[in-house]
């Protein structure tokens, strides 16, 4: 029985899979091939590049009328700047793997002189010669993992493969792909021997064009599932697979892990009986997160980068676009998969927005003493006035420590709001996060399942509709609570009639009545007695939340600190 793969490159008969070809667009790729173009292909990892690269050369191979050879050079990384031992494992894998793929010795059998005779630096140049001379059809080679090379290693590479350009097809590879996380012209090389930053553009300056392969569409994730649905016959409710695109925003990795979690790890989704609901993805994609699945856990490694810092921190405060953000930062982090840049600056989707305020905030969270039955009513609801007032009293006495403890110093504040809250939370309900760069502040959606009983743990109901608004599907109490931060902006009276007009746009989406907006004061030298304050804001609003003179009337509470 095939399934969702999370590890490694896809094999057709163990796993689901969308067509591989149609991922890399393999009309342009034929096209470059034929006009004997070298170019890249890059993208974040575990978004399926391998399984594409090795889809092209059993394609090409198929065909007939190329030679095509796929080999990994991360063998060679542990090398790292010895560039004899780096080029001895890259020409000992190329061997390999033509041995394996194509059962063509020619190449390890050469490799013996190559070295005598010419040396480590012109061996991958020469061994390609050779073989493409020696081969009855032109070369296509597949390079993976280029930037796991590093310094005076990854020059040679490159400089060796240029240098061979002009001999192609007869005395070197018709075409050649460079395949990694990174454009290549992104690359900062530092030479040791050379005592000088080298640019990836000027080391490989033969590059016609860079390929990006992307994230899955909707089509491609609701046809993925799809695949489990005819081999097992198990439904996915519509609601579930809406919540899947919706989590995910189709990072291929996550799709898989929460398809795979949900079908195939949780008991329940175990029985094809049953179909999968949108309960069960909740659940399954809170399973990931606390586990903190290799893929998570690498973007939380990436969180304590100083380049990664410049650009996250301002999407969780809300900041607008400065040139104090370097362009090579933001275009760092899209490479990564972290941020998108379309329509605005933002983290890539839902799971990666909820997961690094948690990861920021892990230690913090754990070392707050707080406990949700001190905040639940007898009906079961939660006392959001009540948790605020004591959040209220905790950061005047405590701000200024805890913070300091922060990397993201400038996000104090919202990390430790949203701490303090996923601490509470977390025995009964989730927080959903919306923020983004230029968006000038944070909205926390609480959703709450209302029970006597808040250590029950977390079995949220709720669906998201095709425009991506959550709704629910429950038979019992679902309390939503909308909660705003807004660092002080100017004026306290503009920065509340501005955040009273943004919570109310928000509370109207969520469909609920009850919001809160905090307002952190930041003033050098204000003491604690002006910062303090909390208030009823009543305004008159249409249907959209839009203030009027005239109306339903609707309130917002407004918390100073």
């Amino acid at each position: 029985m095939r399934f969702f793969n999370t590890a490694g490159p896809i094999n057709p008969k163990d796993h689901y899979h969308i067509d591989l070809l149609s991922r890399i667009n393999i009309s342009d790729i034929m096209f470059m091939i034929e006009q004997k173009k070298y170019f890249i292909l890059h993208a974040p990892r575990q978004t399926g590049k391998t399984s594409c690269m090795l889809a092209l050369m059993h394609h090409l191979n198929k065909e007939g009328k190329y030679t095509c050879l796929y080999m990994n050079v991360e063998a060679a990384q542990g090398a790292r700047e010895n560039v004899e031992q780096a080029m001895y494992d890259i020409l000992n894998e190329f061997a390999g793997r033509a041995k394996y793929f194509l059962k063509d010795a020619f190449p390890a059998d050469i490799l013996p002189d190559i070295f005598v005779k010419g040396g480590y630096g012109t061996a991958l140049n020469q061994c390609l010669t050779q073989w493409s001379e020696h081969l009855s059809k032109p070369l296509v080679l597949l390079i993976d993992e280029i930037d796991s090379l590093i310094g005076d290693t990854l020059i040679s590479v490159l400089r060796q493969i240029r240098s061979g350009y002009d001999k192609r097809p007869d005395a070197f590879p018709q075409s050649i792909v460079l395949c990694g996380v990174r454009d290549i012209r992104d690359y900062r090389i530092h030479s040791s021997r050379e005592k000088e930053i080298i640019t990836g553009g000027s080391a490989f300056n033969i590059k016609a064009r860079s390929l990006r392969l992307g994230d899955f569409n909707k089509d491609e994730v609701f046809s993925l599932l799809d695949e489990h649905v005819r081999e097992t016959g198990q439904q996915f409710q519509q609601e579930a697979k809406e919540l899947i695109w919706h989590f995910t925003n189709g990072q291929p990795w996550l799709v898989n892990a929460l398809a795979y979690e949900v079908c195939f790890e949780m008991k329940q989704g175990r029985n094809r009986e049953f179909p999968i609901t949108g309960q069960m993805v909740t659940t399954a994609k809170e399973n990931l997160i606390l586990r903190r699945e290799t893929h998570l856990d690498q973007l939380a490694d990436k969180l304590r980068e100083e380049r990664v810092r410049r650009v996250i921190e301002p999407i969780i405060t809300g900041k607008m676009v400065t040139a104090s953000i370097p362009e090579d930062d933001v275009q760092y982090l899209t490479d990564l998969g972290l941020i998108r840049r379309k329509p605005s600056i933002m983290v890539s989707n839902p799971i990666y927005m909820e997961i690094i305020p948690r990861m920021l905030t892990s230690t913090t969270q754990d070392s707050i003493s707080q406990q949700s039955v001190w905040y639940v009513k007898s009906d079961g609801t939660l006392d959001m006035e009540k948790l605020l007032s004591a959040f209220q009293e905790f950061f005047r006495e405590h701000s200024e420590h805890w913070v300091e403890r922060f990397d993201y110093k400038e996000a104090g504040p919202q990390l430790l709001m949203q701490a303090f809250l996923q601490r509470v939370i977390n025995s009964g309900g989730r927080i959903e996060r919306e923020y983004g760069l230029g968006r000038m502040r944070t909205d926390l959606l609480v959703i709450w399942r209302c029970s006597k009983n808040p250590d029950q743990g977390n079995n949220n109901d709720y669906l998201v509709n095709s425009n991506n608004n959550i709704f629910f599907d429950s038979k019992d109490c679902i309390q939503k609570i909308v909660i705003e931060l807004k660092l002080l902006h100017k004026s306290l009276d503009k920065t509340i009639k501005d955040g009273v007009r943004q919570t109310l746009e928000y509370m109207d989406r969520c469909g609920t009545e009850e919001g809160h907006l905090i307002i952190f004061d930041r003033t050098e030298g204000k003491s604690w007695e002006d910062k303090i304050f909390s208030r009823e804001e009543k305004v008159y609003a249409d249907a959209l939340g839009n203030i009027k003179t005239f109306g339903q009337q609707k309130k917002v509470i407004v918390w100073g600190m």
